[in-house]
């Protein structure tokens, strides 16, 4: 056997930085030139979003390690939580400046096609005649200003939400004024005209603070926004053991909103006064100020989308792609092609609507017995739960288990298990310590004296709104041996059993990556002649980190293609020779987990909800599910193959963890693209003729 070096900090990088990495991919799509301007708009958004997170979990997490004094360090990067905390905030700089310069470049380009964010020095005289009159009369009366002196305390500043403040005087007395913006009211006021012009909210309230403290000079406006650490479990309190779940849930999100801030973000350069007078409020340090000339929240971007006329649309917006039919779908019932052959759909190339259309065949099917599902993520609005409440009132046996801790849907979560519990359906929570994080649904059906079963396993959540911006694949199967190991499964999951033995299913926490392990092992038995290919989003698992270090050492050929964190270094020497990591960045969000492991008669495909990352593989519930039908097993590889020769979005990872463009030798290649074209039947003539993988694709569907 390969022998690994135990320093591990030679090809392992430390897990956050390379999450500011990603986002920095993220925000090079921004930069494009290729892609429409409002796409590359949103991309800046969508960065933004990222941090915003970013900061209230992960950060907020190391800033917890370091007020509790927690000195342990990364085994990754040799880095305890204040050195990590260091490097987070002095690589924000570069980050923010690059981010402002991005925006603003954006915005210039805009203006031509009459989509314009202005400032009050922008405004035409009638355009400032009618923002005045608007505050006056639908602004101002809402409002709830405060001022902050001896006798008003300084107030408690929410997760995320813009405050106009001013420095006050009045005689010799000077004090602090702090305006909220009203959450709801828009963030941005569309001015009148052909054109989409339109000033922020926040802009319009900063212009009229003498309309509100008409007894003060003021000095020093500015807005600033407050990101609080959110990093809360439910588990981390004590509550009394009888207490139901979901209460408690309400509970801690209510603490949520008050924990402690992490960063603080600014319009303008803060006087020293006000630095040191923020800071002392917030108990935050100056390397925690941050001064951005990017809006703060950008949400408003998607609605100036939806009200673009359709020949802009065209200039400045993607051109619109509708999830298509599936190919190995046919019309009928899905139900009875399911109990025919195994069915793969791909999101969001895909509609997800087979799978829909399933659960509303079972609901009023006469032979279904049980519907069993695990729910991770929900929409706002979503076909499922109805078909679901419909089943349970139609006297099927419907049990629903939900994960409310999932993080920042727990409140949509809590209201769509109400909802589901007053049809009649079966809800459970889950493991406390562990969350489950599955996608995996079953019906059981009585088919003359005998018991069946269909089971749908997917990489992705029961989201119809995300299904169709996400790029995940659903499984939907009659085998009955996984039908017999799902069925196990749910049985578990109801008594509160982690410790379930499956034959083909692998689940964690218990026996998915003491199998993963094992199939690289295999891989590494094979030397040279090995072969693994994994997609996922993330990866951070340590032992799960080694074993492919040591299958590299043993001569198998490996590919990652991860998203997003991946603290693997590839390519070097000596040590992960023989790993490519790739990692793509494009119009859809790569979502899907995919496991490969050999080639030819004896490759073994998963498919599954884990990535690599120890949260997933030691406390969560996982389940990864073999591809045993042909067919399938070569779309899968189809897919593969066809994301490993992207040379367009896909980035290539160095030996250092920097990321570059992979070189370009032949015809561009864009795998969205192509996987798009392929659901729409319409690849150009040109890809048909040059490029292998495409005569593949189209023997591979005309022999469905």
């Amino acid at each position: 056997m390969i022998c690994v070096s135990q320093n591990t900090l030679n090809y392992t990088q430390n897990r956050e930085l390379s999450w500011l990495r990603f986002n920095q991919r993220v925000l090079e799509e921004a930069q494009d030139l290729t892609v429409p301007l409002l796409e590359r708009m949103k991309f800046v958004a969508i960065f933004t979003s990222n941090l915003d997170e970013f900061f209230m979990i992960r950060v907020g997490s190391l800033y917890d390690m370091v007020m509790l004094e927690d000195t342990s360090v990364d085994k990754r990067s040799g880095m305890n939580a204040k050195q990590q905390l260091d490097a987070i905030y002095d690589a924000m700089g570069p980050l923010y400046k690059e981010r402002d310069r991005t925006y603003n470049a954006i915005k210039k380009q805009l203006h031509p096609y009459g989509v314009c964010g202005l400032s009050f020095k922008e405004l035409e005289p009638s355009e400032r005649k009618y923002v005045k009159k608007y505050f006056r009369e639908q602004v101002l009366p809402v409002l709830s200003p405060q001022i902050v002196d001896a006798n008003h305390p300084f107030p408690h500043l929410l997760n995320k939400e813009l405050y106009v403040i001013a420095d006050l005087k009045q005689d010799d007395k000077s004090m602090i004024g702090i305006v909220p913006v009203p959450q709801f009211i828009s963030d941005i006021l569309y001015l009148p005209g052909h054109d989409i012009r339109y000033i922020r909210m926040e802009k319009v309230i900063m212009e009229y603070l003498e309309l509100i403290f008409e007894q003060y000079d003021i000095t020093d406006r500015n807005y600033v926004c407050v990101t609080r650490n959110a990093d809360i479990s439910p588990d981390d309190e004590a509550f009394d053991e009888n207490e139901d779940f979901r209460y408690r849930m309400q509970k801690t999100l209510h603490k949520r909103r008050r924990m402690a801030p992490v960063r603080l973000e600014v319009a303008y350069p803060l006087t020293k006064e006000m630095e040191k007078y923020l800071c002392e409020k917030l108990h935050l340090a100056p390397k925690q100020i941050f001064r951005t000339k990017v809006p703060m929240k950008l949400d408003y971007i998607f609605s100036i989308i939806g009200k673009l006329p359709d020949s802009m649309k065209r200039s400045l917006v993607d051109v619109p792609f509708t999830p298509q039919p599936s190919k190995m779908v046919q019309e009928g019932s899905v139900m009875r092609q399911v109990k025919r052959r195994d069915i793969l759909l791909s999101y969001p190339y895909e509609s997800m609507e087979p799978f829909l259309q399933l659960i509303k065949e079972a609901s009023v099917d006469p032979s279904v017995l049980t519907i069993k599902i695990t729910i991770y993520r929900l929409a706002k609005k979503t076909r499922l739960v109805e078909y679901l409440c419909a089943a349970a009132e139609n006297g099927k046996e419907v049990t629903v288990l939900i994960e409310l801790r999932a993080r920042f849907d727990e409140q949509n979560n809590i209201d769509w298990s109400e909802r589901l519990e007053e049809a009649g359906c079966r809800v459970i929570y889950g493991f406390e310590g562990y969350k489950v994080h599955s996608k995996i649904c079953q019906i059981t059906y009585r088919n003359r004296n005998e018991i069946q079963y269909i089971t749908q396993i997917g990489t992705g959540n029961y989201n119809e709104k995300t299904a169709a911006m996400y790029t995940d694949v659903s499984l939907m199967t009659a085998n009955r041996k996984i039908g017999e190991d799902a069925s196990a499964f749910f049985k578990n999951m109801s008594i509160g059993n982690l410790d379930g033995n499956y034959q083909h299913l692998i689940v964690s926490p218990t026996t998915l990556k003491k199998s993963i392990l094992e199939m690289i092992d295999e891989e590494i038995e094979k030397g040279e002649k090995g072969r693994i290919i994994m997609k996922m989003n993330s990866v951070t698992d340590l032992k799960f980190i080694e074993k492919i270090a040591e299958a590299s050492q043993a001569g198998v050929q490996i590919d990652l293609i991860v998203r997003g964190i991946c603290c693997i270094l590839p390519g070097v020497e000596g040590v992960t020779d023989n790993l490519s990591v790739t990692s793509i960045v494009g119009r859809y969000l790569e979502h899907a987990r995919i496991f490969s492991f050999g080639t030819g008669n004896e490759q073994k495909i998963y498919i599954g909800s884990a990535d690599m990352m120890t949260r997933n593989t030691e406390k969560r519930v996982e389940v990864a599910c073999p591809i045993l039908d042909d067919t399938i097993k070569k779309r899968l590889n189809c897919m593969l193959e066809v994301m490993l020769a992207d040379n367009t979005k896909a980035r290539k990872m160095l030996s250092d963890g920097s990321y570059v463009l992979k070189e370009k030798t032949g015809e561009e290649i864009v795998a969205q693209e192509v996987f798009m074209k392929e659901a729409m039947n319409t690849p150009s003539k040109e890809r048909k003729e040059e490029l292998s993988w495409w005569k593949r694709l189209k023997k591979f569907f005309a022999n469905l």
